[in-house]
């Protein structure tokens, strides 16, 4: 009996300890160091791309970071005004994670053994800017606005209210920095919170997404990428038989319907320990780590968003252009300097790779211009950027999302079903900390909201739309 009773000791004493080792978090040493990475750019890209004070940066920008490293007033970290850098870390704070403001591209993200003296090597690009004047230049390729081009079928009290609506949030969580309404190719209502105007940049986060999708779709039609065909690259790791690799059947349509089939890497609280956190705010290639996710369902019947599956068809867009110079020039030349986005910067990681899938800085007006490309059916001052059935493509349900609500295309959100109070029709990129561009093409409008949401958040883009859509007779 005494044998018996010391064995059920041991048994318990060992599960006790067992359960607490499950709960252990082995990824703590990964979360310390993206967290001191996500400062980093968020200070560097707050500071030098968007042109705000310190007390702003750690107001509104790192209010979504937990457990910030020091304050306004100082604490371990480093901002580097002469370089254009910041480095957040330390003795009681963990690695130091850099990165450092590059000319055209944004802050770039350094790898943790990597200091202030190998900015040099990180990406830059050097493209000059079309010869016009923003300032005298009629919008929307310029921004000058002549007030004789209002539309005059609209309801400018219930526009005011929607305004506030948006910006006298219930939630302190809730920060709107800017809203425009572009309605009839003008715009109607364009507001800022004090600290921002119509030059400051502020990140996409996934917004980026649809960015990209616009990109792809234009080599799409070009037929220089198929939809339906085999993303048709390597995949890692690199080993004996892959060329068996079930990743292989995985096409174009299905990464951008976000239905690849691949291990959700982003997903069950390990959006900051592993997957692409790496890439975002440590300095992992983002195609590297795009490519080594082992598949675990058949591709096009399962939605899992991941940023990653972005990435991977960005990686597909890279392959199509051929060269470096085309890839790194391509936003630009084909979209950005078409149709007047020149505040926009998109950002790559350390290898000139772009993260299409969050790292875009761009202000409000450029993101109305973007929106309004598509609600002129993908066509530009009479000259067609994007075809109309690549339109039809993003705001098409993956087929995937049937039992969700139907509610994501080809990286666009779509109204999902149980919605009766906005359009069918109207669809919507979405990013992180409440960015939208909502394009309704039944009432010819497009709404730009820009957030610096934290917390809970919840701001709701079909919420918006039904507001300022009271003011659209």
């Amino acid at each position: 009996m005494k044998k018996f009773a010391i064995s059920i000791a041991i048994f318990f004493t060992c599960t006790s300890q067992a359960q607490q080792l499950s709960n252990y978090d082995y990824f703590l040493g990964n979360r310390i160091m993206i967290r001191n990475g996500l400062q980093a750019v968020l200070m560097c890209n707050g500071l030098f791309t968007s042109g705000r004070t310190l007390e702003q940066v750690f107001a509104q920008e790192l209010a979504y970071v937990t457990h910030p490293v020091g304050t306004v007033d100082g604490g371990e970290y480093v901002v580097d005004r002469a370089r254009k850098a910041v480095a957040v870390g330390g003795p009681t704070s963990g690695p130091i994670l850099r990165a450092a403001f590059r000319e055209g591209v944004g802050c770039v993200v350094m790898s943790p053994n990597q200091d202030f003296d190998d900015i040099n090597s990180l990406p830059v690009l050097e493209l000059p800017y079309p010869e016009f004047d923003p300032a005298t230049t009629p919008w929307p390729m310029g921004d000058s606005i002549d007030p004789k081009l209002l539309p005059r079928d609209i309801d400018w009290t219930a526009l005011d209210a929607a305004s506030e609506w948006t910006f006298n949030r219930e939630s302190p969580e809730q920060v709107t920095l800017s809203l425009i309404v572009v309605h009839k190719g003008q715009i109607i209502h364009e507001r800022y919170a004090d600290g921002v105007d119509r030059m400051t940049r502020i990140r996409t986060w996934s917004t980026a997404k649809s960015i990209a999708a616009t990109l792809i779709g234009m080599l799409v039609d070009d037929g220089r990428l198929e939809l339906d065909a085999p993303l048709g690259f390597d995949w890692l790791p690199d080993v004996a038989g892959h060329d068996n690799d079930p990743r292989d059947e995985i096409t174009l349509r299905h990464v951008l319907n976000m239905s690849s089939g691949l291990y959700p890497v982003d997903s069950f609280n390990m959006e900051y320990a592993t997957g692409s956190g790496l890439a975002y705010w440590a300095g992992l290639s983002s195609v590297d780590g795009a490519r080594r996710r082992a598949l675990f369902r058949e591709p096009g019947t399962h939605f899992d968003y991941e940023n990653y599956d972005t990435l991977l068809a960005v990686y597909a867009m890279k392959r199509a252009l051929g060269d470096q110079k085309t890839y790194a020039e391509f936003p630009r030349t084909a979209l950005f300097d078409r149709i007047g986005m020149r505040n926009t910067l998109a950002s790559t990681d350390r290898f000139g790779d772009f993260i299409f899938s969050s790292q875009v800085y761009t202000t409000a007006r450029d993101l109305a211009r973007f929106g309004l490309l598509y609600l002129q059916g993908g066509a530009w001052q009479g000259e067609r950027l994007i075809s109309k059935d690549w339109i039809e493509f993003v705001r098409t349900p993956a087929p995937a999302t049937a039992d969700l609500g139907n509610h994501y295309g080809g990286q666009f959100w779509l109204v999902p079903d149980d919605r009766d109070d906005v359009p069918k029709t109207a669809y919507s990129t979405a990013g992180n900390r409440g960015q939208y561009v909502v394009i309704i093409p039944s009432h010819d409008t497009v709404i730009v909201r820009r957030g610096l949401d934290h917390g809970k958040q919840g701001f709701n883009r079909w919420d918006l739309a039904r507001e300022v859509l009271k003011a659209i007779k």
